[in-house]
């Protein structure tokens, strides 16, 4: 199941070549994960329901996008901590 389709992220990044195809689609699914990490989720369609997850994953993809080289990886998860703390859950 995808949360956020290789075209929604194009969009929001407003990128409009194919070059970059296969990077966006291994960091949709490194920034899913991340997300469902860090709000301790393990069930991607229980995650997909949650309000806040596709726009996570769309900053967090957007994030590692345009960071490739200097990303600040305890940054960009304290950012995603704040944005699912509502369904963070207490533990696994």
């Amino acid at each position: 199941m995808e949360i956020v389709t290789l075209e929604e992220m194009k969009n929001y990044l407003r990128v409009d070549f194919d070059d970059d195809d296969e990077l966006l689609k291994s960091l949709i699914l490194a920034a899913e994960q991340m997300c469902m990490d860090v709000a301790r989720c393990d069930e991607v369609s229980k995650f997909a329901e949650e309000k806040n997850s596709r726009i996570a994953i769309m900053y967090a993809v957007a994030y590692l996008y345009e960071n490739r080289e200097e990303a600040d990886h305890h940054q960009l998860t304290l950012s995603l901590r704040s944005l699912l703390f509502g369904i963070r859950k207490e533990m696994f």
